[in-house]
């Protein structure tokens, strides 16, 4: 049975004005999910002329603790549904169950953080001249638009969301194309957590139209987005001529370091879930793994051999540890890399090929070996379940080559010396790098990149700066005022 859902536009559930509708597949089985409407143009312009006439109406007078009581309630809403929000992202995503349920605990988190950050985000004193009062403070943007990939459909979500609403800003969603089901889910629970009409908005439909649209609205005062580079230098090109606040998580191609002192169980470990967790379709997966010549092959040995016995298949089943690429799309852009990389000359050393006969879209966990970084599959991004590796020599060697890339947005370092993990953390240009672990991302500590993987933070209390303005306030406590000398 296919679900049927509708837009979320002040506070009413709403299909598209040209009566459009699109089908949003299951990429594990190839059936039907979900019908959800195509909205355009007159779409986004309703649900931001309902987010303007929102912020300039009730929701500027709700105060902070008033936004933090909504989400935390939103937060016990969504807690409430785990189950059934784990398995429509399941379902339109083709992420495992285990996976989805992981993803939506961190976004009730995300919910929780905010809702304590939306008190205790603060203006400052400062010290000035001894007859004035000095002081900043901060107001939130304006209207938002929230541009959402398909790898993790509702978690980023949250990240745009959760701190736009702490802020007092209002909010436009445009969810990815392929995953658009629980950001419109997520509606219903807004709506029960008593957000006002017009707050929070979900329009669905094509990036080219229905996103476009967003970027280019004279209404829209910052526009969020997390997906490739190519787009984010279109969206900053098209957003110049409005002067928008901009926020851009793109693409990455980040390495992973592994020196001959480190612990190579360890090591391999960490380093097959920053590739396969996800079917390999993660921003800041360390595609790119670089060993210290002497662990070089025994990393190699291990991590072939530990990558054959990963299953991939149905991600309703608990035995699986991946489930499917999300659209047909991406899975010929990966098949498009592996043939690549062995007409680069790199040694494809497991995987490379489909898995199943039926019309799921899975793909084997592949690895290179023997690449070298000026290969197309050591530089471009690939975002899928292909590792490539390759050898460094020394301290230098491996920080010139982690460092030779356009992106900039994570790296991981193993090593059994603090120093030395110190030392390639300061070196290294990534907007986060990590010391002998495959956890890397806390609602607590800033997400986000350098170079060509965008620029801007998410998450902490640093993402939600990305939400306000900040403003000076001066007042006269008895100062002489100057003047002109008029008669």
């Amino acid at each position: 049975m296919t679900l049927m859902l509708d837009m979320y536009i002040d506070g009413t559930r709403v299909p598209s004005r040209s009566g459009e509708r699109f089908d949003v597949v299951n990429p594990a089985t190839g059936q039907v999910y979900a019908s959800v409407p195509k909205g355009g143009v007159e779409d986004v312009d309703l649900a931001v002329a309902a987010a303007r006439r929102a912020l300039e109406g009730e929701w500027r007078r709700v105060a902070a603790p008033d936004r933090a009581a909504m989400l935390g309630r939103l937060a016990r809403l969504l807690e409430s549904r785990i189950d059934e929000f784990a398995a429509a992202e399941t379902a339109h995503n083709g992420k495992t169950l285990f996976d989805a349920d992981f993803d939506m605990h961190g976004t009730v988190a995300c919910f929780d953080y905010y809702a304590g950050a939306a008190t205790k985000y603060l203006g400052s004193t400062i010290p000035g001249p001894a007859d004035y009062l000095l002081y900043t403070r901060r107001e939130p943007v304006g209207v938002c638009g929230l541009i959402v990939p398909w790898n993790f459909p509702l978690a980023i979500a949250a990240w745009k969301i959760a701190p736009a609403l702490a802020a007092g800003c209002t909010v436009i969603v445009k969810p990815a194309s392929e995953t658009p089901v629980t950001a419109l889910m997520l509606a219903d629970l807004v709506e029960e957590a008593g957000f006002p009409a017009g707050v929070f908005n979900v329009v669905s439909g094509p990036g080219s139209v229905a996103g476009n649209h967003l970027v280019v609205h004279p209404g829209v005062d910052k526009i969020s987005v997390t997906g490739e580079t190519t787009t984010g230098q279109t969206i900053m090109r098209t957003a110049a001529d409005t002067l928008k606040r901009i926020t851009l998580e793109l693409g990455g191609k980040s390495p992973n370091l592994v020196f001959a002192d480190a612990d190579i169980t360890q090591a391999v470990d960490g380093s097959l879930f920053l590739i396969y967790a996800n079917s390999g379709q993660v921003c800041d997966a360390r595609s790119r793994i670089f060993v210290q010549d002497a662990a070089y092959d025994e990393f190699v040995a291990r991590f072939v051999e530990q990558a054959k016995k990963i299953h991939v298949g149905d991600p309703t089943d608990p035995d699986n540890h991946y489930g499917a690429i999300t659209s047909s799309r991406q899975l010929e852009k990966i098949e498009y890399y592996v043939e690549i990389g062995q007409k680069e000359g790199a040694t494809l050393a497991c995987g490379g090929a489909r898995v199943g006969e039926g019309p799921g879209l899975f793909y084997a966990p592949t690895a290179f070996t023997g690449v070298d970084n000026s290969m197309r599959i050591a530089r471009e991004e690939i975002f899928g379940p292909v590792a490539c590796i390759g050898r460094f020599s020394d301290y230098d060697d491996g920080i010139t080559k982690a460092n030779d890339t356009p992106f900039g947005l994570a790296a991981t370092v193993w090593t059994a010396d603090l120093t030395t993990g110190h030392r390639a953390a300061h070196d290294i240009r990534a907007g986060g790098v990590w010391i002998n672990t495959s956890e890397f991302l806390f609602n607590e500590s800033p997400f986000g990149g350098m170079k060509a993987s965008g620029f801007g933070r998410e998450l902490s209390m640093h993402g939600m700066d990305a939400y306000t303005e900040l403003k000076t306030v001066g007042v006269s406590l008895g100062a002489h005022m100057p003047t002109f000398p008029l008669d």
